[in-house]
């Protein structure tokens, strides 16, 4: 897997770019890892309401295919784009999805802050109160009975850090995940992040933690290679 860290780029050719890598052969491309960041800019994945986006002001807001609802990107976070062949890898589109929190979750703790994941809700959640606890979320997801629905998702007392929208094509990948390192987190005040109204989104830099760009990226980087080679 080539990786490329491609600094800040424009969200809508980054997009088209993706998508016409996903649809050429796979030995003719190889499997990619991006990491870049976006200006600001508000997506809207495939089951995205329009009323989710409450006042996107001067931000563009781009449709896009991945799944999930509507997210922001900027400046100060990680978007992560892996480019890759699951057949290939023999990995399964629930077990890819967690490779990618698990790769987060580890970015984080190599500052300190544990990552959680919610019943019912894709991507990573903080401890607004102590994002450095180690104890276990009562809204972890746990085994349910199969067949049950899954549970409404409760984010008392959590931020959002991490967020998670992908696309699968005959196996190919694209779209990923973003990380927020050091933001302005005003414009997630615009929309309901991931399609929830009131839910709080966070930082590194929220949690008085220091860390740069290209720090965080290489270190998601690393760990997601080793994940997704495993």
């Amino acid at each position: 897997m080539d990786v490329h860290f491609l600094g800040r780029v424009d969200y809508a050719p980054t997009f088209a770019q993706m998508q016409q890598l996903a649809r050429q052969p796979l030995e003719a491309v190889g499997e990619q890892l991006w990491l870049c960041e976006h200006p600001p800019v508000f997506t809207l994945g495939l089951a995205g309401k329009p009323e989710h986006v409450l006042a996107p002001g001067d931000i563009p807001v781009v449709p896009t295919d991945r799944g999930g609802q509507v997210t922001y990107h900027g400046p100060g976070q990680v978007v992560v784009y892996p480019l890759i062949d699951l057949k290939s890898r023999h990995i399964f589109v629930r077990e890819y999805v967690y490779r990618l929190e698990e790769a987060a979750i580890r970015t984080l703790a190599q500052f300190g802050v544990i990552g959680h994941r919610v019943a019912g809700a894709p991507g990573l959640y903080v401890r607004l109160a102590d994002p450095f606890s180690h104890a276990a979320l009562p809204q972890r997801p746990q085994h349910r009975v199969p067949g049950a629905p899954p549970p409404a998702p409760d984010f008392t007392g959590l931020g959002k850090i991490a967020a998670l929208g992908i696309k699968v094509t005959h196996h190919r990948t694209y779209h990923g995940l973003a990380l927020n390192v050091a933001m302005d987190l005003e414009p997630f005040t615009r929309i309901n992040p991931c399609g929830y109204a009131g839910l709080k989104t966070v930082d590194l830099s929220t949690m008085g933690v220091s860390a740069d760009w290209d720090e965080t990226a290489h270190a998601m980087s690393a760990h997601l290679s080793r994940l997704l080679a495993s």
